[in-house]
């Protein structure tokens, strides 16, 4: 063995935190290995676990996540947002750190479910609206729920998890940068080596793990499904792993290449490509049709913003179980990513402002998700709405919905006519070659950046970890999601959803805990926003009589 190998094992073995290390990858491998041993009891296992979840967290669930949406929007708009995070300027230009902010794992959901959606509240509308499924009126409220979905509230909660973990590390002596610093006001600084410390990391790298798999799974499922779709080659389960073992070593080699020439660059691409698939699926669309659908949509998103986030379906027979079904999930889908989002935000975001991270963590990247899902999940609405399309196998449960895009894609055309000469762009060929392209590499990004950050949390909060520790989290990674889409089946994504919901929804406390150690370190260092310094929360306030009466205030220099 030589020097430098012996060198880079002695950096693996000396940078670990050996409790969070040792838990987190015997709790992830021993499901690995289970599943080898037996797959049934897995996925039994699985299906039980999340139903109590689900039955006893949903309300919490959707709270917690519309009262940090809630905090954001004060942080962008409130005094506390010219908060710096650390003494430095921005490491990245703002589109960078837009970009690779974007495509931290979130992006490869937006690919996954941008073109179907729609369908499904098209034809099962949420028992809110009491519309009529499959009706002209359904339409709108489609794309009315996917933006619900898809714009603020998913953002809002690794956008917390980053300002918490990035201000706390920034801004005090000695903090680190992992997962539980996020919660440093409330453990105490001295206490962040401490049990409660170790076990919210270990939570963290499992959660990490099962969110990420997650949409990795969904998009190597979704990859895999093109290839049968388009070209006739049907993989099965020894495909599957052949595929997510490229597509690891893809990331990989991004990984080794560090954030700046990995991630970055890709990160810059995929926004590239995204908009181009974006803008020719509306130019190749009902284009009129879009920008009316849009805009209702939207409006409609805004003004019932508050019913939809806290609507619960008690009382109405099987609304409850839509509302599991769909914004529970997503909700327990995003808080799973928050700890690797998070801790990747704040990774980046040193020298940024709170209001910074905030408006790019849901306004700018709500601003890039919404036109996706209006002219991707639009047309692919209204393609089935008038028979352009027939999606009616993903709808009826009979073809998974990785399989949409393929639809959608291949039954647009576009015809140019120049002066007395017509020309057929085969825009439906591209669109499908252009999305295969686009799932891979957002599935790079996606696993690049999530290693990073769970090599970063079994490390101690070390920015830049060795290069055996990713490689390791990184076929981790990759043996989960190739688990989960083998477990989910010819049906489609039933494990993927319901392994997110087990590792997600315990965060959601962890997220709400950040939120209100944010609250007290701001106010109690910044000065509070609705009371005044000297008024006393809890107790009696000294040094008056109740019969004394109060002296008048002075004037200042704005009476």
């Amino acid at each position: 063995m030589s020097d430098a190998e012996k060198g880079a094992i002695d950096r693996f073995f000396d940078e670990l935190d050996p409790v969070v290390f040792a838990f987190g990858a015997l709790l992830t491998l021993g499901v690995i290995v289970a599943f080898f041993i037996d797959r049934d009891f897995v996925a039994d296992g699985i299906t039980t676990v999340q139903g109590e979840m689900v039955s006893y967290m949903n309300w919490a669930l959707l709270v917690i996540v519309f009262l940090i949406v809630l905090f954001l929007l004060f942080l962008i708009v409130g005094p506390w947002g010219k908060i710096k995070m650390g003494d430095e300027d921005p490491e990245y230009s703002f589109f960078s750190f837009f970009t690779m902010l974007y495509s931290a794992g979130f992006a490869a959901g937006v690919v996954f479910w941008g073109p179907t959606e729609g369908l499904f509240y098209y034809a099962d509308p949420n028992p809110l609206f009491g519309v009529e499924a499959e009706s002209g009126a359904a339409m709108t409220y489609a794309i009315q729920q996917t933006l619900f979905h898809w714009a603020l509230p998913q953002l809002a909660v690794f956008t917390i998890m980053g300002i918490a973990i990035g201000y706390f590390a920034y801004n005090y002596d000695n903090v680190p940068l992992r997962v539980s610093s996020a919660l440093t006001p409330i453990l105490g600084k001295e206490n962040l080596d401490g049990p409660a410390a170790k076990v919210i990391d270990i939570l963290a790298v499992f959660a990490t793990i099962g969110g990420v798999a997650t949409s990795l799974g969904f998009i190597g499922s979704q990859f895999i499904s093109g290839l049968d779709y388009q070209w006739g080659i049907n993989m099965g389960d020894a495909g599957i792993l052949i595929v997510v073992t490229t597509m690891t070593i893809l990331f990989t080699v991004s990984m080794v290449l560090g954030v700046d020439k990995g991630i970055r660059r890709l990160s810059n691409f995929n926004m590239g490509l995204f908009v181009v698939i974006m803008i020719a699926t509306f130019i190749a669309g009902p284009t009129m049709f879009l920008l009316l659908l849009g805009s209702q949509a939207m409006g409609g998103m805004l003004s019932d913003f508050v019913s939809m986030s806290l609507y619960t379906g008690a009382g109405q027979e099987g609304a409850t179980g839509w509302v599991e079904a769909w914004t529970v999930f997503y909700w327990a889908w995003a808080l799973s990513w928050s700890p690797f989002a998070g801790l990747f935000i704040a990774r980046i975001s040193k020298g940024r402002t709170v209001r910074e991270v905030a408006f790019t963590g849901i306004v700018a990247t709500s601003a890039a998700t919404i036109p996706w899902f209006t002219f991707v999940g639009g047309t692919a609405v209204w393609a089935q709405h008038n028979g352009v399309a027939d999606f009616g196998a993903v709808i009826a449960g009979e073809a998974g919905p990785e399989v949409s895009g393929f639809i959608l894609f291949s039954s647009l055309s576009l015809t140019l006519d120049l002066l007395i000469v017509e020309f057929a762009v085969p825009i439906g060929s591209l669109l499908i070659l252009g999305f295969m392209v686009i799932v891979t590499t957002f599935f790079v990004t996606s696993a690049d950046s999530s290693t990073l950050a769970v090599s970063m949390m079994t490390t101690g909060g070390k920015a830049s970890p060795s290069t055996i520790n990713r490689v390791f989290w990184g076929i981790v990674l990759g043996l989960t999601a190739a688990i989960l889409m083998i477990l989910g089946g010819e049906g489609g994504a039933g494990a993927l959803q319901d392994a997110v919901v087990i590792t997600g929804a315990p965060f959601a406390i962890v997220c709400f805990l950040a939120l209100l150690c944010l609250v007290k370190d701001f106010s109690g260092s910044r000065g509070r926003v609705l009371l005044q310094e000297k008024t006393v929360i809890f107790g009696s306030a000294r040094g008056q009589s109740d019969d004394e009466p109060s002296a008048a205030a002075e004037p200042g220099d704005d009476d």
